[in-house]
């Protein structure tokens, strides 16, 4: 991230210009006059590189990493002077790097609330190899016409120096952004010096090596750049000076006083202000008492609601005087506000023609410049600031959402925006937020108000979800330490709040748990038991108990095949009036809208979204479990908060994703059915689903799906091939794409934004009509993501949901709405396969007996499966290669992906599904020979990545089936992927980039996750770590990593089988 984005200028006749706040410098000539000469080797060594990495969004600025200048003021107490965008408003951890290529630790000292400068300390015993001196601050040498020169970096690498003369002194100030910093209320200086990215806070210096002025910004569309004076640089300064040396040890927290009226003043020639309708004897008064330079004075432009000069002040106002004298200039005006802080000033205006006095109080700036905020699911509230209550203009104060993170994003709160209202509430400050918020339970659903900067007028109203699940760490507060240069970090509720608040049980796990549970029993369910492992949780599903102990309702038994029960709309046989056919009126209670929201810090397996919602087939409604079907590209993972809508029935519900199918594209999310009451269970029916007999080319089917708005929307379609072998490209990161699979084509195409499913007349569902991620690369390298929608056989499914309902599988638990279910081990073959006509394979030299008895074997396909790749780790990589056909399987010919799995599967005798899964003997073409080899195949179960661990910032996990079908695996070892990283880390800062694997840490093997962790723990704060890695390409790279225990320490997520849930460990922190 730059120290600061590119932004946005308005002149006088409103051309929008592009200014850039962070610059870089090309090398120039660092001038022949001896002077200079003599001036720069004095200055060169006390100009710094900072590399500042901003650790969350705070006010005007985002989480990033950038760099910039900045240089020594004051050597004996280690002070250095930088713009405020680079000292930032929140939490930074930043380095200087000196000329000679020391490498130091600062500090954030101060930043101006509204002037663009601020202060780094560092310890001045730190520098042990450099001589160098500071760099004396004259603000009084500026002058116009003054040959300068600004010393600043290129790109954070090297010092460069480029020369300009002053043009303007009395510029205004640039505007950047309108949801950013801007400075105000002072003049700028102007000189053609073609500054750009990469030299913000780089001194101007006159011939004598002295700073006349701090550089600050430019335009990028010309060679213009703006610095900052630094008359109230030098005020502060010596403010801070006093405080060092009045303090007996380290820094006490900076005591700058400021003022201020809020509100915003420009500088307007006399010209200007005559059309305003200032008199001419005010002008007159005034030209006589001012400089024969004045050309202008101050006009009042605009002022923030319920400040100090609101209802007082108009824009438009002329300021004429200040306690009886003529005020013409920011200075001026800026110390007459700084030395009267909580004092009342009398100012005269002119008004249209009208003179005018008003008698305000100057308040203390600092106490609308907020030092805390909130850290909330991912996002970041505070109190609005200042500059910010003048960008958006609203009251200081309120609570502003600097970042919305994870819970308020989903509900579809955007940055910048203000909070109204919450769960019925006024929340007027970020005290009345967190009293509201932590009477909430979690997993509660509540309402939330609130204004968007670009539609103020207009009240939204949202539902917001308490996070459910333990993705982020509980509430924090942040408190600004400026003795220390840290944000201290304390819990944002007492301990028995927080433990109050973990108590509250999740809706969906209270309502399961609250049939058997509210008294610490334990009852059967359909194939397992329900057990309440303590006290504790027992309290917890009192506490969220909303229903009676055991709830009474008819309901039809689900069936996999068959019919439905009494309550089943299958016996009808006719349609109504508003369904189109009969296939529709019995498939639509059995349809669910699924939406899914994906925390962005658990986007691992490649995930490039982070909201999916897709249509969804109930395949399963009892009293104690309901299973909804649906695609992959709408439940990718299973680290996903998943919310149900029915369209049987208008009620919302959450879900827990239970099985991902490691080759097919389903998924399977669990519900809890007494979470819809005894009318919705009866009204909400599990689907029929027919499996047998295939469908094939030519049959007559229903595609049934669901529009936005929960309507059953039907077509009737023929198939036109119901054995397509699927492919799908290989995408740029690689994320799941379904392979080995065979799926049906209708002679329609309804988009890929529906989904449902295919059924017949009677309504049996044969088929679920679901998305597939693909990605398209066009000629110019651009990338585009786009869905493919296709029929799944309905087989596929019914055979793992038999298993789930049965208990027959011999795989591991998982807990599933509070009963322990027996899961289903998918034994498969990890090879890309793909089909090869036999009269292409005939070329390759197949004989004339294989082609006979695959023809026999399937005189529809007449194909031959060749492997394409091997999955890396798998028991098949090294045995298989590219381009083998294979031909027989323990003796059987196959032709499709269907033989392979089923000579898979038939591995499972008895109790085997508990042991190795063995070996398959497979017959194979390989290069002109017909030879034998056995094969390992491997178990895969369907919870997909179990465990992540976010270490620097960065997210772990060991590699995914995606990853693995590249069929790479560094030699090194292969278990510490990394999938992506956290904007503001030390992963941000260090260049950690995903899409690789971490090999060595300190040269030590991390062949495993554990391992990297046990090696990790040993590492203290603040300590450099060497980092070996190796890209997919297999080029190794070796890189330091500082580690940040404070801002960023190492935790996972883990899912637990035995509870169903994720929950999320601290494994190091600044504490342990």
């Amino acid at each position: 991230m730059d120290c600061s984005p590119s932004m946005k200028s308005e002149s006088e006749d409103d051309l929008k210009l592009d200014l850039a706040m962070e610059l870089e410098t090309p090398v120039d000539s660092a001038g022949t006059a001896e002077l200079w000469r003599k001036a720069l080797k004095k200055v060169v060594p006390a100009v710094v590189v900072l590399r500042i990495t901003t650790t969350r969004t705070f006010d005007t600025e985002v989480a990033g990493a950038t760099h910039a200048t900045g240089f020594v003021v004051d050597k004996q107490r280690g002070i250095i002077l930088t713009n405020r965008h680079v000292v930032k408003p929140g939490p930074v951890v930043a380095e200087a790097m000196f000329v000679n290529r020391e490498e130091i630790l600062v500090y954030p000292l101060y930043r101006d609330p509204v002037h663009d400068f601020g202060f780094f300390w560092y310890d001045p015993r730190t520098i042990q190899f450099l001589d160098y001196e500071e760099i004396p601050l004259a603000p009084d040498a500026a002058a116009v016409g003054l040959e300068i020169r600004v010393v600043g970096n290129d790109s954070g690498e090297k010092v460069s120096i480029l020369a300009g003369t002053l043009a303007r002194l009395d510029r205004d100030a640039p505007h950047y952004k309108s949801t950013g910093y801007n400075d105000f209320n002072t003049f700028y200086m102007q000189a053609a010096s073609g500054t750009k990215r990469g030299s913000s806070g780089s001194p101007v210096i006159d011939i004598y090596g002295q700073a006349v002025a701090l550089n600050a910004g430019s335009r990028s569309s010309s060679a213009s750049a703006f610095f900052l004076p630094l008359e109230r640089v030098v005020r502060a300064l010596h403010l801070l000076q006093e405080q060092k040396d009045m303090s007996l040890k380290g820094w006490t927290p900076a005591v700058i006083s400021r003022g201020t009226l809020q509100l915003t003043f420009s500088h307007k020639g006399f010209h200007e202000i005559r059309r305003l309708g200032l008199k001419r004897d005010t002008e007159e008064m005034v030209r006589k008492a001012s400089p024969s330079s004045e050309t202008g004075m101050l006009v009042v432009d605009s002022v923030v609601p319920e400040g100090p000069a609101h209802k007082q002040l108009e824009p438009g106002d002329v300021l004429v005087s200040a306690e009886g004298e003529i005020l013409t200039q920011f200075l001026k005006y800026e110390t007459l506000l700084d030395d009267n802080v909580g004092k009342l000033i009398t100012l005269k205006l002119d008004r249209g023609g009208t003179t005018i006095n008003v008698t305000i109080e100057v308040q203390d700036l600092h106490s609308i410049t907020p030092n805390m905020f909130l850290e909330v699911s991912g996002g970041v509230l505070h109190a609005l600031s200042y500059q910010q209550a003048r960008n958006l203009h609203f009251v200081c104060g309120i609570v502003y959402v600097a970042e919305p993170g994870y819970m308020l994003s989903c509900a579809g709160v955007p940055r910048h925006a203000i909070i109204k209202k919450m769960a019925g509430e006024e929340i007027d400050n970020l005290d009345k937020f967190i009293s509201v918020f932590f009477k909430l339970s979690r997993g509660a659903r509540v309402p939330l108000e609130f204004i968007s900067h670009s539609d103020r007028h207009r009240i939204k109203s949202v539902l917001i979800t308490i996070d459910r699940h333990e993705w982020y760490a509980p509430p924090r507060i942040y408190i600004r330490n400026d003795a220390f240069g840290l944000w201290d970090i304390y819990p944002a509720a007492s301990k028995s709040e927080v433990a109050l608040m973990a108590l509250k049980a999740d809706p969906m796990k209270a309502e399961a748990d609250a049939v058997s549970a509210v008294n610490g029993t334990v009852k059967k369910g359909d194939n397992g038991e329900i057990a309440v492992k303590d006290e504790s949780q027992v309290e917890a599903v009192k506490m969220g108990h909303k229903f009676k102990n055991e709830i009474f309702c008819d309901l039809p038994d689900p069936t996999i095949k068959g019919t439905l029960g009494s309550t089943s709309r299958q016996e009808s046989g006719n349609a109504p009036v508003n369904s189109s056919s009969v296939a529709e009126y019995v498939i639509e209670p059995t349809l669910v809208m699924v939406e899914v929201h994906i925390p962005p810090l658990a986007m691992h397996d490649g995930v490039h979204l982070h909201h999916f919602s897709g249509t969804g087939v109930i395949v399963h409604h009892s009293k104690d479990l309901g299973l909804v079907a649906v695609d992959k590209n709408t439940v990718v993972i299973s680290v996903s908060d998943v919310m149900l809508n029915f369209a049987a029935f208008p009620m919302e519900i959450p879900a827990e994703v239970v099985f991902l199918h490691p080759v097919h594209n389903y998924a399977l999310v669990a519900y809890t059915p007494i979470a819809l009451g005894e009318v919705g269970m009866a009204a909400v029916q599990a689907a029929v689903l027919s499996p047998d007999p295939p469908l094939r080319r030519g049959d007559f089917v229903y595609l049934v799906g669901l529009s936005r708005s929960l309507q059953a929307t039907s077509r009737k379609s023929t198939v036109t091939n119901s054995t397509t072998a699927l492919h799908v490209p290989a995408t740029d990161i690689p994320r799941y794409r379904a392979m080995n699979m065979e799926v049906i084509e209708l002679d329609i195409d309804l988009g890929h934004t529906f989904s449902g499913v295919l059924a017949d007349e009677a309504g049996r569902v044969q088929a679920l009509w679901g998305n597939f991620s693909a990605q398209a690369k066009y000629g110019n390298g651009t990338l585009q993501d786009y869905k493919i929608v296709r029929g799944i056989p309905i087989r596929a499914i019914s055979e793992v949901l038999d298993v789930i309902v049965s208990g027959t599988s011999g795989g591991s638990s998982l807990l599933i709405n509070g009963v322990k279910r027996s899961m289903p081990l998918i034994r498969v073959l990890e090879a890309e396969l793909y089909p090869t006509l036999l009269s292409k394979a005939r070329i390759f030299g197949l004989s004339d007996k294989w082609m006979q008895t695959l023809v026999e074997r399937d005189n529809i396909r007449r194909q031959v499966l060749r492997v394409k790749g091997c999955l890396a780790g798998s028991r098949a990589f090294g045995v298989l290669e590219q381009g083998d056909m294979l031909l027989a399987i323990n003796g059987q010919p196959v032709t499709c992906f269907r033989d392979v799995e089923i000579s898979c599967e038939a591995t499972k005798t008895g109790d085997s599904d508990a042991l190795s899964p063995g070996t398959l003997d497979v017959t194979l073409f390989r290069q002109g020979q017909e030879i034998n080899v056995k094969v390992g195949i491997d178990d895969r179960h369907g919870l997909g990545t179990t465990r992540m661990i976010n270490w620097a910032g960065c997210i772990l996990q060991e590699p995914h089936s995606a990853v693995r079908a590249l069929g790479f695996f560094p030699e090194e070892g292969h278990g510490v992927y990394v999938a992506g990283y956290c904007h503001g880390s030390p992963a941000h800062r260090y260049r950690l980039h995903a899409l690789r694997w971490i090999v060595e840490v300190n040269g030590k093997p991390t062949p495993t996750l554990q391992v990297f962790v046990d090696v990790t723990q040993e590492l203290e704060h603040g300590a450099f770590v060497r980092v070996k890695t190796v890209n997919l390409n297999g080029k190794p790279r070796v890189l330091t990593v500082k580690q940040d225990l404070h801002y960023w320490p190492t935790w996972e997520l883990r899912l637990d089988p035995a509870t169903a849930l994720w929950s999320r460990h601290n494994i190091k922190t600044h504490s342990n």
